[in-house]
């Protein structure tokens, strides 16, 4: 069953593959295609025939099925156990996981079992042309410069940071669904209980409209008026959440889980506003790929406006409760006039 792949790893959580799983499979198409192998994804845990079947519609070339109960409930040692195995038999050339809790578990231990070197955090990756071998950058020094890593051996592990690319597309072609049977039997196990721990907010890479603030707020009362222009904004939008840069978090104004950057969050929502940001790289490289980028900062010289699509050179304190004001009187207009249309009808 040899095939020297690039083998994607997928992320079930509550019986739904993970969409973030589709960025991986962006990422191997490409890196398959350097080294003239084939791409295939491997999922594990329970009842996956309707996950394998939708997997199967991306592009890849094989879906390795590995379904069991026991697998059902996220075990390291059980997934490790499998998915040794499966790498026993299919010989992957480069692993593929997400940056998450999931694989950072099942990661380092799947590196000690081939006594492999794993990458983690990884934002970009590309096939070294001269040798082959994966090429791994990842932000270092608490996010203040990147570096690019090279290991020998196999197979050559890594997990990588989400939304650092655009999912793969459904195709029309399905791939082949290979069952592989998970040699894992009750005895093995030990977790005796798993509690699950609901967030409060949705995570700063799902968000639709982020406003984000910088040193320029001048402190954490400054983020009170960003969460006022947000609840704003969340009568247009689905999901809109506050963000910061790091000189926010470094300076106590915000938790670290609102950092977006190199040693945060990457981003890429519909709509970013980012105010009393100056847009050093590291902020930059975490939301340069939002759709609309709209700037407020009283420097008109700062960074932040070369990735902006509309900049505002002001005092954000003008500037916030105006946009705000505003949005809310569009939205009223647009209320009425819905009304109207619907009175005449």
């Amino acid at each position: 069953m040899s095939n020297n792949c690039v083998l994607v790893c997928g992320e079930i959580n509550d019986g739904i593959l993970d969409e973030r799983s589709l960025e991986l499979v962006s990422i191997g198409k490409n890196l398959a295609a350097d080294l003239g192998v084939e791409l295939s994804v491997a999922i594990m845990g329970d009842k996956l025939n309707e996950i394998a079947d939708e997997v199967g519609f991306f592009g890849v070339d094989k879906v390795y099925k590995v379904e069991h109960p026991l697998l059902g409930r996220f075990d390291p040692d059980l997934w490790t156990h499998t998915l040794r195995n499966l790498c026993q038999q299919v010989n992957p050339r480069i692993v593929l996981m997400l940056h998450s809790s999931i694989w950072m578990d099942v990661g380092p231990r799947l590196a000690f079992k081939f006594g492999a070197v794993l990458t983690t955090d990884c934002v970009h990756l590309e096939i070294d042309p001269i040798d082959g071998l994966l090429l791994r950058t990842k932000p270092v020094f608490g996010g203040s410069a990147l570096a690019v890593l090279k290991y020998n051996g196999a197979p050559q592990i890594v997990t990588v940071r989400r939304n650092v690319v655009k999912p793969a597309e459904r195709k029309a072609v399905r791939a082949q669904i290979i069952d592989f049977a998970a040699d894992v039997y009750p005895s093995m196990t030990k977790v005796e209980s798993v509690k699950k721990v609901k967030e409060e907010t949705v995570a700063l890479d799902k968000a639709n409209v982020i406003v984000a603030g910088g040193r320029g707020i001048g402190g954490a009362e400054g983020f009170k008026d960003l969460d006022d222009l947000a609840d704003s904004l969340k009568k247009s939008f689905d999901e809109v959440m506050v963000g910061c840069s790091r000189p926010a978090v470094d300076s106590g104004w915000m938790p670290p889980s609102r950092q977006i950057g190199l040693s945060g969050a990457m981003v890429q929502p519909d709509l970013y506003i980012a105010v009393g940001i100056s847009g050093a790289i590291q902020h930059l490289v975490g939301m340069a790929r939002s759709r609309k980028i709209v700037a407020v900062n009283t420097d008109a010289n700062s960074s932040i406006f070369t990735v902006a699509d509309y900049g505002i050179v002001e005092d954000y304190k003008r500037v916030v409760p105006a946009l705000k004001t505003r949005w809310e009187e569009l939205c009223r207009e647009r209320d009425e006039d819905h009304c109207l249309r619907e009175a005449n009808t």
